[in-house]
């Protein structure tokens, strides 16, 4: 099955799309991961969405990089591994008490086909038409675990009638996820979404976000190098106080911390109390 898959996805066209292209590396990172003996998580799909070529050329360039160092894929990807364990322990402890997940800017997200999902769960996927078009390409012939439902669009764009037209329920507790999505909008259009996203959402769902603090976003925007960093367009230092203000109670952590940590970070993480610093946030919340 693997073999079809990844000769599948050698004859589909490949992503062009900037902000796209950063899914596909994060998808190669899972599937370096997923190749470790101590890995956080097996994602079994997401070598065969990016490709092997995708994959090589990626660990090539790290080792032009960084030399021979035994330790640089670890680095490289300690923060995707930790990033993607912690949103699906989150998912994992939050669907006894929904049955709708919504993840927006799904990129090469697979946890529909790879986490242990009550069948009846309902997942609606929404990310562009260039993204959607080659993950559905590549996974049609596989069974998801639980109903998924695909929409492809622009979220700059009216989107909330597409996932009632495939059936999602406003009026029942539902869970958001933003994983890799906010830092590539600017604050305009981060507001505008976290007001749709509540105006859909009753009492009792749950949200999960991941943000950059405002140092990092303004050294990342400016490293014009970097396939990732250089499309930023938002940071911040309280992400307590953005999600509050749209009625949601939030519990902030950074990568590295003892929740967070998965012995994966040797490094200590400096405290919040430290102005200035280059950081990263997941977030996960609850409308109360």
């Amino acid at each position: 099955m693997e073999n079809e898959l990844a000769a599948k996805a050698e004859k589909i066209p490949e992503i062009k799309n900037d902000v796209c292209r950063t899914a596909v590396v994060m998808a190669a990172k899972r599937a370096i991961e997923s190749k470790r003996t101590d890995r956080l998580f097996d994602d079994p799909f997401a070598a065969q969405l990016v490709g092997s070529k995708e994959i090589q050329s990626l660990m090539d360039y790290w080792e032009k990089q960084d030399g021979k160092d035994p330790k640089s894929n670890t680095l490289r990807i300690q923060f995707v591994a930790v990033r993607t364990k912690f949103f699906d322990d989150f998912l994992i402890s939050v669907i006894p008490e929904v049955h709708q997940i919504v993840i927006l800017g799904v990129g090469y997200d697979t946890r529909a086909y790879r986490l242990p999902l009550p069948p009846e769960l309902c997942i609606y996927e929404i990310d562009l038409p260039e993204m959607m078009s080659r993950k559905e390409a590549i996974l049609k012939d596989i069974p998801s675990k639980c109903h998924r439902y695909s929409i492809a669009t622009d979220l700059q764009k009216p989107w909330v009638h597409l996932l009632t037209n495939h059936g999602y329920k406003s009026n029942q507790p539902t869970v958001w996820l933003m994983e890799g999505l906010l830092m590539y909008l600017d604050k305009t259009e981060i507001n505008t979404l976290l007001q749709t996203i509540s105006d859909f959402s009753v009492q009792g769902s749950y949200l999960g976000a991941d943000l950059i603090s405002v140092k990092s976003w303004q050294i990342g925007s400016k490293t014009q190098k970097g396939l990732i960093s250089k499309n930023w367009r938002f940071g911040t230092d309280e992400p307590e106080e953005l999600f509050a203000y749209y009625g949601w109670n939030a519990s902030v952590i950074q990568p590295g911390e003892i929740r967070a940590n998965y012995g994966r970070y040797s490094v200590q993480i400096a405290p919040r109390s430290v102005p200035g610093m280059r950081r990263s946030f997941m977030v996960t919340a609850k409308k109360e």
